[in-house]
């Protein structure tokens, strides 16, 4: 496989300023243009390991915003969709006339001449490109990577390799995934999320097929055969005047990947898949079914773009995780405590599952922040019909994030759904008391399950730390 790689930055990017540098998307953007010999600038609102990171790369971090943090030589701002216009850095931009990019035309930029893999679905977008990520890496591949997480092995988000694969997460949040040309496109599912940009399923198809519609001439989709919304995308894309090369992985029987049989193996899963009609098996190093549709994902999509099945299913076993993932945080008096991103009730189901898969009996605790308001005006019932597989939660303040606060909308919504289904749960409006009233109900052998989108993954820590005395 070729490796002559363009490198260069593009000329707009020489010296970029990123509001809210330390984000996972933005922060690995600004780490492949350091890598690359970009100047690179930028402000977050606290101190943070990416921001450490950033500057072991020779990046400039002020902490806080504030117009004086962009230099007067900037040659454009990097914003997400999450930075407001009264951002002070962002005014001043206007004023000195400097040109304002969002990230995802600033990672688009950084693809432009590589072969791409984008990875998009409402959910497990981290995880499948950091299974590719890790597994190209394997191969000696050295791919570069942007995802929405750090690695447990290398340890970061983003890296600039010096292959000619790029694998990147592709947010349909905001429709920023639009902006993208792969060669090869993964769709893990399509739900219906991300209330304040999307109002109906049908937009959501839309944008989906919009991103589809940008795979290269040539290029393949590779798509999920059980979920019904990725199968109604499929049926809508083969409808197309022009539609890509469409590869379905999953355990349907019409699947051109086929997922034969998933054996959990304690913490990890042995998968074996039809390929072609030969079997291969191989082992995914995280606990859950849906973790190894995710392995399938990513080995269809490796297939698609060249490389060798047999090769790729034996490098995927290298993955062993991403920060809030599942993750093991650590083990005191007997309780282990695990960290997860889910904050969707699908995530929330297949988490809570795949743990109970992996408790053998034991209890499962939950702690668990609802994340943004307007997600918990529209599926906290189903929030709480997930948390009915605890064996007893508690249940946080909404966390904000981007959002103001809707009149009426609380973590309310949540306990009463669980309690209607039937689960043991209580509220918690002090994120802080939290740790010790989840320290007080375990015993050896519980699982303890910090879950949510926000800082909820702060408390495992001092959970420990309060089981160890």
């Amino acid at each position: 496989m070729a490796s002559a790689v363009p490198s260069a930055v593009p000329s707009a990017m020489e010296r970029p300023h990123f509001i809210g540098i330390g984000g996972a998307g933005m922060s690995g953007i600004a780490k492949i243009l350091a890598q690359r010999g970009a100047k690179v600038a930028g402000s977050d609102a606290k101190e943070s390991g990416a921001a450490d990171a950033l500057r072991a790369l020779g990046a400039t971090v002020h902490i806080g915003h504030a117009a004086g943090h962009l230099a007067d030589d900037a040659s454009c701002v990097v914003v997400s969709s999450a930075i407001r216009p009264d951002n002070p850095e962002l005014m001043r931009a206007a004023e000195l006339s400097v040109p304002v990019v969002h990230r995802s035309d600033a990672l688009a930029g950084l693809m432009t001449g590589l072969r791409s893999i984008a990875v998009a679905g409402t959910h497990g977008k981290t995880t499948t490109t950091s299974m590719l990520a890790v597994a190209l890496t394997e191969l000696g591949l050295d791919p570069s990577y942007a995802i929405g997480g750090d690695l447990d092995g290398p340890g970061t988000n983003a890296r600039h390799g010096a292959g000619e694969i790029f694998v990147a997460e592709a947010d349909e949040s905001d429709r920023s995934f639009q902006k993208y040309d792969p060669q090869v496109a993964i769709v893990l599912n399509v739900e219906l999320d991300h209330h304040a940009n999307y109002a109906s399923m049908d937009e959501i198809y839309e944008s989906f097929e919009t991103f589809v519609g940008k795979i290269v001439p040539g290029g393949a989709l590779v798509i999920a055969a059980d979920q019904p919304g990725a199968a109604e995308l499929t049926a809508r894309v083969r409808r197309g005047p022009s539609a890509p090369k469409v590869v379905t992985y999953g355990e349907s029987a019409t699947a051109d990947v086929r997922i034969d049989t998933v054996t959990p193996r304690g913490l990890t899963s042995e998968v074996t898949v039809l390929l072609d009609g030969r079997p291969l098996t191989f082992t995914v190093s995280v606990p859950g079914r849906h973790y190894a549709h995710n392995a399938v994902a990513a080995l269809a999509a490796g297939v698609a773009l060249g490389i060798p099945a047999p090769e790729l299913a034996a490098a995927l076993g290298a993955y062993t995780g991403v920060k809030r993932r599942l993750q093991l945080k650590g083990e005191a008096a007997g309780v282990q405590v695990i960290d997860s991103y889910a904050h969707h009730p699908t995530e929330m189901t297949a988490d809570l599952e795949a743990m109970r898969g992996a408790a053998a009996g034991s209890r499962l605790l939950v702690v668990f922040q609802p994340h943004l308001f307007s997600r918990t005006r529209e599926l906290g019932t189903e929030m709480g019909q997930a948390l009915a597989l605890a064996d007893s939660s508690l249940v946080l303040d909404i966390y904000p994030a981007r959002e103001d606060p809707i009149p009426g909308i609380t973590s309310d919504l949540i306990v009463d759904a669980a309690r209607a289904a039937g689960a043991e749960v209580a509220a918690c409006r002090d994120k802080a008391a939290a740790v010790g009233v989840v320290a007080g109900m375990t015993r050896p052998g519980d699982l303890v399950l910090t879950m949510g989108a926000g800082d909820v993954t702060d408390l495992g820590p001092a959970i420990l730390a309060r089981l160890s005395n």
